[in-house]
């Protein structure tokens, strides 16, 4: 951290009553936000440090005031410093549905909560829960984050970039399965809800009990977006059966809803992220120098396989099979 950097954090922290407090780090992401746990006497907070090109604090505070409008467990806002990309947050505590898990928590149970999340708010009105002026999850957004498995992935096996035929052909395919996700209602769509991002509050009852985090990329768009994001975990696998329950507790709360059309949705969406996350683990390394997502790729790589199983995916599986077939699918090697 540049001594700058440093001083404006001291001034922000002065200004609202954590002058002299302690500072540990507490986490980074896959972006460049750095988060700090802060101490003073008995109250303690959490710092998040917005740099550029992620500085922008602007949308995870209407974000975040819109959640806990509506009653879920977002860190409450205690400061902010737009301009410089820094808040003071309420400190959820440490017990992210990670850890629960690795230290033998109740899957299912967690799972089942945060599905439940999943289905008070798709179940509010769209005009209930979506924030005012919230951007769609259109073509554009949705097509670019596709071409992340064609734009860095390809490259760091074929040594070249994709031909145009190829990348002109991939994003035609993606353009005719876009409005099977357009149709029906809209949702606020977190868009990053797995379990590094939740947290396990037990002293909270009801949906309340699971903590939120990492929203503020949301936007509006299909509710399937999030429940695929939560149990097609590019970090971990499920057990046995999980997958399948959380989609039959999902469906069994809307009987009214078309499953077929959901099903197809689902998986077009699946595919999109998994895309996506492909080659974001891959610029991650290669870009940014953060090879530690490496480990994730051949997971996500069998995710993304399973979803283009998928009839209506057939096309898209085949540009896979030509274009990225098996000897691409695997961890690419870290430029030195």
């Amino acid at each position: 951290m540049s001594l700058e950097r440093d001083s404006i954090i001291k001034a922000f922290l002065d200004q609202n009553g954590w002058a002299g407090a302690e500072r540990t780090v507490l986490a980074g992401d896959a972006s460049f936000r750095r988060y700090d746990r802060l101490w003073l006497s008995d109250k303690c907070a959490v710092l998040m440090d917005s740099l550029p090109p992620d500085g922008d604090v602007h949308q995870f505070i209407t974000i975040d005031r819109h959640l806990t409008w509506l009653g879920y467990s977002a860190p409450r806002i205690l400061a902010a410093n737009e301009e410089d990309g820094l808040l003071l947050l309420e400190d959820l505590g440490d017990t992210t549905y990670t850890q629960v898990l690795s230290k033998g928590g109740d899957e299912i149970a967690l799972y089942e909560l945060a599905t439940d999340v999943l289905i008070d708010l798709h179940k509010r009105p769209g005009s209930e829960s979506i924030p005012p002026s919230l951007p769609a999850y259109g073509n554009g957004r949705l097509l670019d984050e596709a071409f992340m498995a064609p734009q860095w992935t390809f490259p760091a096996f074929a040594g070249v970039p994709a031909t145009e035929y190829a990348r002109k052909t991939y994003g035609n395919i993606w353009l005719e399965l876009f409005p099977r996700i357009h149709s029906g209602p809209k949702t606020l769509v977190l868009r990053d809800y797995h379990v590094d991002n939740l947290i396990w509050l037990s002293d909270r009852s009801g949906i309340k009990a699971c903590g939120l985090l990492d929203f503020q990329d949301a936007v509006a768009g299909h509710p399937a977006y999030d429940l695929m994001s939560l149990l097609e975990d590019a970090r971990r696998d499920l057990g046995s059966g999980v997958k399948a329950k959380m989609i039959k507790r999902y469906l069994s709360a809307f009987p009214e809803l078309d499953r077929s059309s959901f099903d197809i949705a689902f998986s077009i969406l699946a595919a999109q992220r998994h895309a996506k996350v492909i080659g974001v683990f891959t610029r991650l390394c290669q870009r940014d120098g953060k090879p530690e997502y490496l480990v994730h790729i051949p997971r996500v790589w069998a995710l993304l396989e399973a979803a283009l199983e998928n009839p209506v995916l057939a096309d898209l599986k085949d540009w896979f099979d030509t274009h990225m077939p098996t000897a691409m699918r695997g961890i690419p090697e870290i430029s030195q």
